[in-house]
């Protein structure tokens, strides 16, 4: 999570993309379309911090409760996430998020 997290921050849209399970949704769609969202996302958005609140990690399947806390047009774009991954051929991939609240 601390990883992705810092992948926005820095704007590498292609770690962001190649860590994204082949199940998400996301992954679904036009990969160059992907990456124009998610670089437009990082350069319109401050990063202030990630706090990790939970982690579950099994074998297979992690599970990761954390708030991020980010900024957009000079408002609050906090929100809190359950983040569910999946490791395939040992690498800890993004599958699902579930959006809990904003702090």
């Amino acid at each position: 999570m601390r990883s992705r997290y810092s992948a926005y921050a820095k704007g590498l849209v292609d770690y962001i993309v190649k860590t994204t399970h082949p199940n998400h949704p996301d992954a679904k769609r036009a990969e160059e379309v992907r990456k124009k969202e998610i670089e437009e996302f990082c350069r319109t958005t401050v990063f202030k911090g990630l706090k990790i609140l939970e982690v579950q990690e099994g074998e297979a399947k992690g599970v990761v409760l954390f708030t991020a806390y980010l900024f957009m047009d000079g408002k609050d774009f906090s929100f809190t996430e359950k983040s569910t991954f999946e490791k395939v051929l040992g690498k800890w991939l993004y599958l699902k998020g579930e959006l809990r609240y904003a702090p």
